[in-house]
């Protein structure tokens, strides 16, 4: 019987929630319903708090309260990890209400929202780039802003994970025995980040790549790629000298050296 109580009970619970839900959502007093929105909000009932505050969006246009309504539902989309949702709404806060005291952080909170959606260096780059213009928008605008050093921070972070992709990308040539395509690949990495932790590497794969290239060649090409392959030498020895891969690197010029002179 008190298991029967309880089932009961709850059930009741439930219902009287829903129904005093639904009379939220059909009252006509907007301050009765912005002020359950922030209740919901506050409790962390983001689900009941965003219908509410979508509603009072457009009820609430031009008046005082516009801007806290639409602060609360950028927030409210962000909490519920809807962040591409929530970063449109909050870039939208910023245009519409410019001279807001929140703009600033309105402004960080639609970079950070994008920062959250990048995802693995391995998938789509999309939002990372976004999320790098966004991050450099934020700092452009607010370049006094306490929130500025986390923000490069940011920009570090994703630079580094699009830097990884370029490099797996231009490697996954070298694997698959595309050279004249790594090279150029590997090239572009240097460019795009010359301060890379990978730049020994690189410097090395692109002679390997170079050396691979001519040894393949028909015999037309091989005078032109076996001199590109000491020309990638000489880069490599002067920038790292004492490299681990020194003796390697000896060994393809050597090689290439060989190769001219047979061809001479």
């Amino acid at each position: 019987m008190m298991k029967y109580f309880f089932s009961i009970l709850i059930i009741l619970i439930t219902f009287s929630s829903c129904s005093k839900y639904q009379q939220v959502l059909k009252s006509p007093n907007l301050d009765f319903k912005y002020d359950m929105a922030v209740k919901y909000f506050n409790e962390e009932n983001y689900f009941k708090a965003l219908p509410i505050f979508d509603e009072l969006k457009t009820l609430y246009r031009g008046t005082a309260k516009a801007e806290d309504v639409y602060c609360y539902l950028a927030y409210t989309h962000h909490e519920l990890s809807e962040n591409l949702v929530a970063g449109h709404y909050f870039r939208n806060f910023v245009l519409t209400f410019p001279n807001s005291k929140r703009a600033e952080e309105m402004a960080y909170m639609n970079a950070y929202c994008y920062y959250l959606e990048s995802p693995s260096y391995s998938l789509d780059a999309s939002n990372t780039f976004q999320a790098i213009n966004e991050l450099q928008y934020f700092i452009d605008k607010f370049p006094l802003s306490d929130k500025v050093p986390q923000s490069n921070k940011l920009i570090d972070e994703l630079r580094e994970k699009l830097e990884k992709k370029a490099y797996n990308n231009a490697k996954l040539y070298y694997n698959t025995e595309d050279y004249k395509s790594a090279i150029v690949s590997l090239k572009n990495v240097l460019i795009d980040y010359p301060d890379t932790d990978l730049s020994e590497e690189i410097h090395f794969l692109i002679l390997d790549a170079n050396h691979l290239l001519a040894s393949n060649s028909v015999s037309s090409k091989q005078r032109e790629r076996w001199s590109s392959t000491i020309s990638a030498y000489h880069n490599f020895v002067d920038k790292f000298e004492n490299s681990v891969k020194l003796k390697d690197a000896e060994s393809i010029y050597n090689k290439a050296n060989k190769q001219l002179e047979k061809l001479k």
